[in-house]
């Protein structure tokens, strides 16, 4: 008699998102709604619901060219709300087109990609930053594991992520590592009872080789697009 192994237990990492259409101020705008439900840990570093911790989804707002609202995230709140989501969530904001993202899938890591890529430069740069907001040109990554991650491995994905954003730009000829305002989120299943947490998401680790190439993929396929 063969022995049959149970399976990893693994869910989806994300439900596709809903693209819902607003007018503001007589233009018309676009946002991207992921609604994940209880049961995700995620970390972000948007301007709504960033840091690490439970969310129920996920938001990304395109927004006006020239934004300069001081409340982005009871702007992003309002919005979420207005679309039926429900308890803590994450808020993004673009002037990108936010309905032609581009998405990528390795072997059960999703990545989901918009890319305004006008204002561009490199990270390291002489003259001083500003403590001010910035215009939101921005490349947004969302990226879902259907695992779960330690606190550590949280923030390694956060790492391998960019490395790959950065990949994918100067393979597609772009003379830089980002823009000003780029932001990530990264979901990540919460452990159920006495399930182990992986503890690394680097881009050699199982998990962090396939949030890489589903990045990698994603950034460069929004980058290129017509």
């Amino acid at each position: 008699m063969t022995a049959v192994l149970p399976q990893p237990r693994t869910t989806p990492a994300l439900p596709s998102p809903r693209c819902l259409t607003r007018v503001e101020n007589g233009e018309r705008l676009h946002a991207l709604l992921w609604t994940a439900g209880p049961g995700r840990r995620m970390i972000s570093s948007a301007v709504l619901g960033g840091g690490i911790g439970e969310r129920t989804w996920v938001l990304n707002a395109q927004v006006s060219h020239g934004y300069r609202r001081t409340d982005p995230d009871r702007h992003l709140a309002g919005l979420a709300a207005a679309a039926g989501a429900r308890g803590p969530g994450v808020g993004l904001m673009t002037a990108a087109d936010v309905s032609a993202f581009a998405r990528a899938q390795d072997a059960g890591a999703q990545a989901y990609v918009t890319a305004g890529v006008d204002v561009r430069g490199w990270a390291a740069r002489p003259g001083e930053g500003t403590s001010g907001p910035q215009d939101p040109g921005t490349i947004n990554i969302v990226v879902a594991l259907p695992v779960p991650l330690s606190d550590a491995a949280l923030v390694n994905a956060v790492t391998t992520a960019t490395e790959a954003k950065v990949q994918a730009l100067l393979e597609a000829g772009l003379d830089c590592s980002g823009t000003p305002t780029d932001a990530v989120c990264v979901a990540a299943r919460t452990p159920g009872p006495g399930e182990e947490e992986h503890a690394f998401a680097g881009p050699r680790s199982l998990w962090g080789a396939r949030l890489a190439r589903a990045v990698h993929r994603a950034v460069r396929d929004a980058v290129t697009a017509p």
